[in-house]
């Protein structure tokens, strides 16, 4: 009994451990994000065409993030009403489901464009350049 005890607390240590660490994310790893690009503009030499061309993106994409944001907590809300109810409508939830994850997935999907985006906006080198300065931070 002890020894199922002791297997048990193991594996959930180890799972809480492996938790923890960051998960592996190969399509992320192909892409860069917007604030490592600034942080080593200079670095990766950045023309003043591209700056501008990515501030701009960046902008547009700005703007359409908080619309999303105030859209998906207004949907949230929703659903929070939805399931404080002593009997919950299981119809109307999944229906409000729908809608957060609706909004949710335009976010992702943003998110993929902006990243798209910005890697093609960058030469080679840059790409090479940018690759090696996030190993280092790894």
């Amino acid at each position: 009994m002890k020894l199922k005890i002791i297997v048990l607390c193991l594996l959930v240590a180890s799972q809480s451990a492996s938790a923890q660490q960051k998960p592996h994310d190969p399509v992320g790893e192909s892409f860069f994000p917007p604030e490592l690009v600034m942080q080593h503009q200079q670095a990766i030499g950045l023309t003043d065409e591209q700056k501008e061309s990515l501030k701009a993106e960046l902008r547009k994409a700005q703007l359409k993030f908080t619309e999303l944001q105030w859209q998906l907590q207004d949907e949230v809300e929703k659903m929070v009403a939805l399931v404080k109810q002593d009997q919950v409508d299981e119809q109307q939830s999944l229906a409000q489901l729908d809608k957060v994850l609706a909004v949710e997935r335009e976010i992702k999907r943003l998110q993929f464009m902006l990243v798209i985006m910005i890697k093609n906006k960058l030469t080679a080198d840059q790409r090479a350049r940018l690759t090696e300065l996030k190993q280092k931070v790894k």
